[in-house]
């Protein structure tokens, strides 16, 4: 598998060098994606004959905010956004004690308008038929929790169900079961020649 990588490389190399463009190995990144369950150790890319140098897989990729690991269960993706958007809940508990503090439902609506965005970030990544999602619950479940405590300003030892019933949240997978299927329109509204159009099945 090394050996095809090189030789990918190679040739992509030269036709960038023919388009005038020239490559720099120190910045070059390579990321390997794989779903065996087992330990996966791919092989270093040695460019040393082609002037770089010795190239190691990530663990991790990110591009363009979404994090990306050898496996694609999205895990780093998740637990990433569950944890900013329990920083951004500790803000709560600032504009709560200013002294125009306010209310529950004020809370409420800035957990809904702020916090839900940032949890819910591209969500179809990992979001979809036949995958595995009790991890994925879980961490956005707790951030959920502390989130519903803090705008009730409830008792730690809660139910979580209870309390998200008083502050009329969703559980979280029933919301991201409403947020899969509005998304779902917006891709069918797309124009014909698009390219996401031409990916998915008619």
């Amino acid at each position: 598998m090394n050996s095809y990588l090189y030789c990918s490389y190679n040739i992509l190399t030269n036709l960038l060098e023919k388009f005038g463009l020239v490559v720099k190995h120190s910045k070059t990144d390579i990321f390997h994606f794989n779903r065996f369950h087992g330990t996966f150790n791919p092989p270093l890319l040695n460019l040393s004959l082609l002037g770089g140098n010795i190239l190691r897989p990530n663990n991790t990729w990110k591009y363009l905010e979404f994090i990306f690991n050898k496996k694609l269960i999205f895990h780093q993706h998740v637990d990433f956004y569950a944890k900013k958007s329990i920083l951004a809940v500790k803000y709560m508990k600032i504009i709560g004690n200013s002294n125009h503090s306010i209310n529950s439902s004020q809370k409420c609506l800035f957990y809904k308008s702020y916090i839900f965005p940032i949890a819910f970030y591209s969500f179809q990544l990992w979001f979809y038929k036949c995958t595995p999602m009790a991890y994925h619950l879980k961490a956005l479940g707790k951030m959920q929790r502390r989130a519903t405590i803090r705008i009730l300003e409830a008792f730690k030892t809660s139910s979580s169900f209870g309390i998200e019933a008083i502050a009329g949240l969703m559980p979280i997978n029933l919301y991201l079961q409403k947020l899969g299927g509005r998304s779902q329109p917006c891709t069918c509204k797309l124009p014909p020649s698009h390219l996401i159009q031409s990916l998915i099945d008619s």
